[in-house]
C-alpha cells in the first residue's frame, strides 16, 4: 500500500463516507463518534499543530493513551506533515523520577517540536519537566483550524515506536508509510475481515504496537466498528473484556496470554448478557500457553467461544507488528517436548504424561509477504524475519541498527523452531542463563512454577544475582501471604530440577504487583537485577535452598 492509498483510506477520501464508528471509554461511559467525525476533528487540529512547529520533516513526541483526543491527534500530526514518536508509558515498579529521566533521555535523542499528551496525564509531569519537553495537551489543539494536508511520503519517517524496555533501554523503531501500509494490508488479509462487517473490541494500550496497529488502525482503515476500552479499566475489572465482546457483538479482539487467563474467567463467576461470536482473538506479545488456551475454551465455550477463534501470533516492533499468525478457522496446535532438553536448546518430543513434558504452542504460519529465517526444525535457533513492513532501523542509533538489521532482514533476538511451516517461538535470547557451562532457557522454569498453587500466573522470573550463573534467584509473586514459605520454596526448587535440571539458590517471595513489567505484561528481567541490588524489593520472605 502506497502512502497516498494509506492516507486516503484513513481519511475516507474516495469513498462517500465511513459507515461505522469509534467508541472510546471515557471515565465511566462510552463516547461515540463516526470515523468521519474523527477525521474532521483531526483536520481541525492541524492549524494548532502548525503553530507548534509541526510540518513535514519534524517529529512529535507523545504518550499515546486510549482517549479520543489522542486518536484524533495521531491523524492530525500526520496530516500536518509530522512524524509521531510513541513513547512508553511508565513500566510497573517505575517511580516518577525514573520515568521522567526516561522521557528526557528519549527526547534529547529525538529532538521533537512538541510533546503532546492527554489532559488527564498532564498533571503527572511537574512544571519543570513540562517546560523542558515543551509539553502541550491534545485538548488545547482541538478546533484550532485546518491547514492543507501534507502527510509523510512513502519512504519518509511517519512513526517511531519506542519499546517498553523489557530487555534493555527503550529503542525507537522507525516506520515509514510504506511499512505501515504493508502491515495493515497484511493484518487485513490475516483476519479475512469483512468490509464494514466486523466489530473490534480492545483495551490494549495504544502505546504498544499491537494496540496502535492491530486494534486501532486496522479497524479504522477497514471501516470496522471499534470499542476502545483502556488498560486501566481492564486491570480493575478483567471480566469487562469479554463482557464488552458479548454486549457489542465483538468479532475481533487481541490480547496477551496473561490477560487472556484473567479476562476469560468471567464464565466461572458471572453470566454474560449475550453469547459470543468471536471470529479472531489474536494472542501476542508473549508466549501463548496451551493450558491457558484450554481454560479459555472451557470457560467461555458455554457462551459460544470456539477453539478456532484463538489466534496465537508472533510479531515485533521491528516488523511494525505481525510476522506469523494461526490461520483463520484453525484451532491452535502445539508440540509436547522434553523441558530439560528444551532448556538446553534441543527438541525431543515426549508423551504428555512424562514428568518433564512441556507444551509449546505454534504462533502460526508467515503472514502475507513475510519470510521466517534462521529457525531450524530440530533445535532452538534465533529467528530472523524478512518482511515488506520492516522498520528502517532504530532512531539515531546506528550501532544497534547495524547489529540487528541487514538489508530487508532483521535478527529478532527471539528463539524458536519451525515445524510443518509453523513457527514455535519459545523466548528471548536474553532469557538464556549460563549455569555450570549449560545454556539454560529460564522461561521453561518460570512457566512451570506459574502452575503451582498460590503462585500468580505470569509473575515469576529467574535471574543470576551476580551475573555469573553461580547464584540463581527466583522471584515469585504469591496470591496471598503464607505463614511458612519453605514448603512452597521447596516445591519450586523441585520443579526447577525436574523441568530443567537446575538447582536454585534462593526463592524471594513478593506481594502482588512487585515485579517490574512493561504495559504489555512482560517482566523486565534486567530491572529485577537492578532493583535487587538497590534494595528496592520488600520481600515477604527469602528462603535459601540447597
Amino acid at each position: 500500500m502506497s502512502s497516498d492509498t494509506l492516507w486516503a483510506a484513513l481519511t475516507g477520501a474516495g469513498r462517500s463516507a465511513f459507515r461505522t464508528s469509534l467508541h472510546c471509554w471515557v471515565e465511566d461511559r462510552w463516547e461515540a463518534a463516526t470515523w468521519s467525525e474523527v477525521v474532521a476533528d483531526a483536520e481541525n487540529m492541524t492549524a494548532g499543530l502548525r503553530k507548534c512547529g509541526v510540518r513535514p520533516g519534524t517529529r512529535v513526541a507523545t504518550v499515546l493513551t486510549n482517549g479520543p483526543h489522542a486518536v484524533r491527534g495521531l491523524l492530525g500530526v500526520w496530516l500536518a506533515g509530522g512524524a509521531v514518536a510513541s513513547l512508553p508509558v511508565p513500566a510497573r515498579g517505575m517511580d516518577g523520577a525514573e520515568y521522567a529521566k526516561q522521557l528526557l533521555t528519549i527526547c534529547e535523542q529525538l529532538q521533537p517540536e512538541v510533546f503532546l499528551l492527554e489532559e488527564r496525564m498532564f498533571g503527572l509531569l511537574d512544571e519543570d519537566l513540562r517546560t523542558r519537553l515543551r509539553a502541550r495537551t491534545w485538548e488545547s489543539l482541538r478546533g484550532t483550524g485546518k491547514v492543507d494536508a501534507s502527510p509523510p511520503g512513502d519512504d519518509d519517517l511517519a512513526f517511531v515506536q519506542y519499546s517498553s524496555g523489557s530487555t534493555s533501554a527503550p529503542k525507537g523503531c522507525m516506520l515509514t508509510p510504506r511499512a505501515i501500509g504493508h502491515q495493515l494490508d497484511l493484518i487485513t488479509a490475516m483476519l479475512d475481515g469483512r468490509p464494514e462487517g466486523e466489530t473490534t473490541v480492545s483495551w490494549l494500550p495504544l502505546s504498544h504496537d499491537m494496540g496502535i496497529f492491530g486494534t486501532l488502525l486496522t479497524p479504522w482503515l477497514n471501516d470496522w466498528t471499534l470499542y476502545l476500552s483502556t488498560p486501566e479499566r481492564f486491570a480493575m475489572a478483567p471480566r469487562t473484556w469479554f463482557g464488552d465482546m458479548a454486549e457489542f457483538g465483538g468479532t475481533m479482539t487481541a490480547g496477551t496470554n496473561t490477560a487472556l487467563h484473567l479476562g476469560s474467567r468471567i464464565g466461572r463467576s458471572a453470566r454474560m448478557a449475550r453469547g459470543l461470536d468471536v471470529r479472531a482473538c489474536i494472542i501476542g506479545a508473549e508466549r501463548a500457553e496451551a493450558d491457558t488456551l484450554r481454560r479459555v475454551v472451557d470457560s467461555l465455550g458455554p457462551y459460544g467461544f470456539r477453539a478456532e477463534s484463538l489466534m496465537p501470533a508472533y510479531g515485533l516492533a521491528e516488523a511494525t507488528l505481525a510476522v506469523t499468525a494461526t490461520p483463520m478457522h484453525e484451532a491452535p496446535r502445539h508440540l509436547v517436548v522434553d523441558s530439560i532438553a528444551l532448556a538446553d536448546g534441543e527438541l525431543h518430543e515426549v508423551d504428555p504424561a512424562v514428568k518433564s513434558a512441556t507444551a509449546v504452542v505454534s504462533a502460526g504460519t508467515p503472514c502475507l509477504g513475510v519470510e521466517v529465517l534462521g529457525a531450524p526444525s530440530d533445535r532452538l535457533g534465533e529467528i530472523s524475519v524478512r518482511s515488506p513492513s520492516l522498520a528502517a532501523g532504530y532512531f539515531a542509533d546506528p550501532v544497534r541498527t547495524a547489529e540487528r538489521f541487514t538489508g530487508d532482514t532483521v535478527r529478532t533476538a527471539d528463539l524458536g523452531f519451525v515445524r510443518d511451516g509453523h513457527l514455535y517461538p519459545v523466548g528471548r535470547i536474553d532469557d538464556v542463563i549460563s549455569v555450570a557451562g549449560r545454556k539454560v532457557y529460564a522461561r521453561e522454569i518460570e512457566n512451570a512454577v506459574d502452575g503451582l498453587a498460590g503462585v500468580r500466573r505470569g509473575c515469576t522470573t529467574l535471574i543470576s544475582a551476580d551475573g555469573s550463573g553461580k547464584e540463581l534467584t527466583l522471584f515469585v509473586e504469591v496470591k496471598r501471604r503464607l505463614e511458612d514459605y519453605r514448603p512452597l520454596a521447596e516445591a519450586v526448587a523441585s520443579l526447577a530440577m525436574a523441568k530443567a535440571a537446575v538447582a536454585l539458590d534462593e526463592c524471594v517471595f513478593l506481594s502482588r504487583n512487585s515485579l517490574p513489567k512493561t504495559p504489555s505484561g512482560k517482566i523486565q528481567r534486567h530491572r529485577c537485577r537492578q532493583m535487587l541490588d538497590a534494595g528496592r524489593f520488600e520481600p515477604l520472605a527469602t528462603v535459601r535452598l540447597g
